[in-house]
């Protein structure tokens, strides 16, 4: 099944009409964040490899175009979507470079009707990603020494949300995933433990501990909260001892305060002569709560992180918008209160202890910067492979460095804001002067059609 109806229906409709009227000359369209979430100093832009991925691909299937006739589209239009296919080119940061409010994560450039329909796929994976792939980021500079791995499948809107908040939390630089699929298909390290269902089904915690491990392979991490988390281990250590398991082993507490538990669990262990053995935490944990136990000293090894991250609870979305900016050569700007846009095509450039500079594409290179924004498509064909994990970790730490102290904090963060270059203020000031406000056109050249064909009626 194809993905072109994976959109709103204004997007149809709008594509329908310019077809009809022959208003297929090229635009310019830009893909950016309004403002940053309250509580966030960057973003880490996520998501455009499946945006290029889904462009490259782009076609109605016949049973789209059934579907559409029998939903009162006339046969015209059916007939021009039919042979649409995605031609244009795309200007797009690589996934995991960190972008601020503003800056273009995209632009497409196109025929105004192909543009115009792509609009809500490449929202719809640029959003989502983008907020997850933030949240994983501060998940990750919040914990410090701390191993993360990724809960979130279970609670995650979808399985597909499952598979990308997997892959986007180790491009942040999670350890592993628990979601066995997205192990497998990304490459990541399966991580797992117990439930306590298991606990549960055998009659004491010792036959449950003694029964992993006879059972499966090494690594072995006891859950052992299940009735009480001290005693409980006790009962893990005991095994431990008992069956001499020197390697690979863990305690996992996964309620109460995970602090106090984690110290006294600790000396516990010690005092048994079990320095090797982790204590892996887990239980509605995200950046603030592991924040605050890297500052407590709680000796914790490792974290299980899933509901606030596949969720991105506190921020679970971006302010997101993918705006006209320039149709036939023509500087197109929107006006409203609080959603003004700036015209024309973009370019972000960066430098090492200085702030963004977003100015007009083709502007000439400030000295030491580089562009945040490269060819990712021509004429409809992609021009760089989808981005390996490593590589988009690689981006994300040195996006990092870049950034400042404060834009990093896990609390009251302070995001920077990049600043507009001349030649950008100039033609934005000229463009909003220009702008038709209140204009009606005069009668009889309201007909917005160019020297191309009209579609039939029927």
């Amino acid at each position: 099944m194809g993905l072109a109806l994976v959109t709103d229906l204004y997007e149809l409709n709008m594509a329908a009409s310019y077809l009809r009227r022959g208003m297929t000359a090229r635009a310019t369209f830009s893909l950016f964040v309004r403002r940053l979430p309250p509580d966030r100093g960057f973003l880490v832009a996520a998501g455009v490899d499946d945006c290029l991925d889904f462009l490259e691909s782009f076609r109605f299937e016949e049973e789209d175009l059934e579907w559409l006739s029998r939903h009162g589209f006339a046969a015209g239009t059916i007939d021009a979507f039919r042979d649409i296919r995605f031609t244009g080119d795309v200007e797009a940061v690589e996934e995991g470079r960190i972008i601020l409010a503003g800056e273009p994560v995209l632009e497409v450039t196109a025929p105004l009707p192909e543009a115009q329909l792509v609009e809500t796929y490449l929202l719809n994976r640029v959003t989502f990603q983008t907020a997850i792939a933030s949240k994983a980021v501060r998940c990750r500079l919040a914990a410090g020494h701390i191993e993360l791995v990724d809960f979130a499948l279970r609670r995650v809107h979808g399985t597909e949300a499952g598979m990308a908040v997997a892959r986007l939390s180790a491009m942040a630089g999670f350890a592993g995933t628990s979601n066995v699929e997205a192990a497998r298909q990304f490459g990541i390290a399966p991580s797992g433990t117990m439930a306590h269902s298991y606990v549960q089904a055998f009659p004491t915690e010792a036959a449950a501990f003694r029964a992993f491990v006879e059972d499966l392979p090494p690594p072995y991490t006891f859950l052992v909260d299940t009735y009480d988390t001290l005693a409980g281990v006790a009962v893990a250590a005991q095994v431990i001892d008992e069956l001499r398991l020197t390697g690979g082993v863990a305690i996992r507490l996964d309620s109460g305060d995970l602090g106090a538990l984690s110290r006294a669990a600790r000396a516990m262990l010690d005092e048994r002569g079990l320095a090797h053995v982790r204590i892996f935490v887990s239980g509605s944990l995200d950046e603030h709560r592991l924040e605050d136990l890297v500052r407590s000293g709680a000796p914790i090894d490792a974290a299980g992180v899933g509901t606030r991250l596949g969720t991105s609870s506190d921020a679970p979305y971006v302010d997101s918008a993918y705006k006209l900016v320039e149709v036939e050569g023509r500087p197109v700007m929107k006006l409203s209160t609080a959603k003004e846009t700036l015209p024309g095509a973009k370019q972000v450039w960066r430098a090492k202890g200085s702030d963004d500079i977003l100015a007009r594409r083709g502007e000439p290179i400030p000295d030491g910067a580089e562009a945040l924004l490269g060819p990712a498509m021509r004429g409809g064909q992609r021009l760089r492979a989808r981005s390996s994990i490593t590589e988009a970790k690689t981006r994300i730490r040195r996006d990092l460095s870049w950034l400042p102290d404060a834009a990093r904090a896990i609390r009251a963060p302070v995001a920077p804001e990049p600043v507009l270059s001349d030649a950008l203020e100039d033609f934005a000031a000229t463009t909003r002067n220009a702008a038709p406000v209140g204009n009606a056109d005069p009668v009889g050249n309201a007909d917005p059609r160019r020297n191309t064909r009209v579609l039939p009626e029927g």
